[in-house]
């Protein structure tokens, strides 16, 4: 029996190719966006402006497949943590962060990752695959809350730049008249500085864009983020400066503090001297204590002798606020323990 093909996740340009191979007019490709992204409908049965003809030489080989979310944690600060099956039978996590009137989703992209990063609990676990767009945008339209989502972060488990095709695709259903029509502000696409792949991004999108920075120094992030021997922050900042952002287009540092490690005013020094010309943002970030890591985190108060320093030179600096570590959904905490637990009872 040949397996059914997921439409869910396809561009308008992907539909419009898979309508033409079919006979069918161009203009069905709309149709069924607008069916999927705008209505919400879960089978090509229930798209009543397509022909019956059109809807059974769809039903032939394709369908409409969403997954709603196996499991939720709620945290005492009123985060949720989301566990997804995916289409491979793996899993991911989402974790939806409510604060007044802003509603922010942080959205995964890869099962696992490859980039193995000192702090980050889902480098950990390896990689195991990326998603599919569909996958992406999957965790955003089955979420309960999805009505009450004002922002999307994709700093979930994985990469995103190391998974960028699926990621693009994935912002231009969110943004596209056909799609879910957000503007790209509320959009902002988190990464270590895969050089290739950000200039992809920035060429093709105009959502926000995150760096994982961590470490003004070459030689002490390359101790924490072995990414740094390919592409250097150094490299990653003088491809930033190239381009104009600060205006409608957002660029933002996420600066993890750890103690005795990247926490000194020598530290601080040098990321004003690095980032000196950029107009941005820079996010201090506490560590949230993992397994198998020798690495801490700063307290409070060093954190904000931190920031004064560098807001002392003019630097906009905001402390982000700790959420939903009770249920190991803070910043690079997501793992897919589930699948760890799966495949422990599949060898008994």
């Amino acid at each position: 029996m040949i397996q059914q093909k997921n439409l869910f996740g396809l561009t308008l340009d992907q539909l419009k190719a898979l309508v033409l191979s079919l006979g069918l007019p161009a203009f069905t490709a709309t149709q069924i966006a607008e069916w999927m992204y705008k209505k919400n409908v879960g089978s090509i049965a229930q798209m009543t402006n397509l022909s019956k003809q059109a809807r059974e030489k769809l039903e032939k080989d394709y369908i409409i497949d969403r997954i709603v979310p196996s499991k939720v944690q709620t945290s005492t600060d009123g985060t949720k943590k989301y566990l997804y099956p995916t289409q491979s039978e793996k899993f991911i996590e989402s974790a939806y962060i409510p604060d007044d009137d802003r509603a922010t989703l942080c959205v995964s992209t890869q099962i696992g990752c490859k980039m193995g990063c000192l702090f980050c609990m889902t480098g950990k676990q390896g990689f195991q695959g990326n998603l599919s767009a569909g996958d992406i945008v999957n965790q955003v339209q089955s979420l309960p809350e999805f009505e009450k989502l004002t922002n999307i972060v994709y700093m979930g488990m994985g990469e995103p730049l190391d998974n960028v095709e699926a990621v693009l695709s994935s912002i231009e259903i969110m943004t596209s008249t056909w799609g879910y029509g957000w503007s790209p502000k509320r959009i902002t696409v988190s990464t270590i500085g895969i050089i290739p792949a950000m200039i992809t991004f920035l060429e093709n999108s105009q959502a926000h864009l995150a760096v994982s920075l961590h470490s003004p120094f070459d030689d002490e992030r390359k101790e924490i983020m072995p990414i740094q021997s390919v592409y250097p922050i150094t490299e990653v900042i003088r491809e930033i400066k190239k381009w104009d952002l600060g205006k409608q287009r957002r660029v933002s540092f996420e600066y993890i503090m750890f103690k005795g490690v990247n926490d000194t005013p020598r530290h601080a020094k040098e990321l004003i001297k690095l980032l000196n010309g950029i107009k941005c943002r820079i996010n201090l970030i506490r560590f949230h204590p993992i397994p198998d890591t020798p690495l801490l985190g700063t307290d409070l108060n060093s954190i904000v002798s931190f920031q004064n320093l560098l807001k002392a030179k003019g630097m906009t600096v905001t402390i982000r606020a700790s959420r939903g570590e009770d249920i190991f959904a803070a910043c690079g905490m997501l793992s897919t323990k589930e699948l760890v637990k799966r495949q422990e009872e599949s060898d008994f």
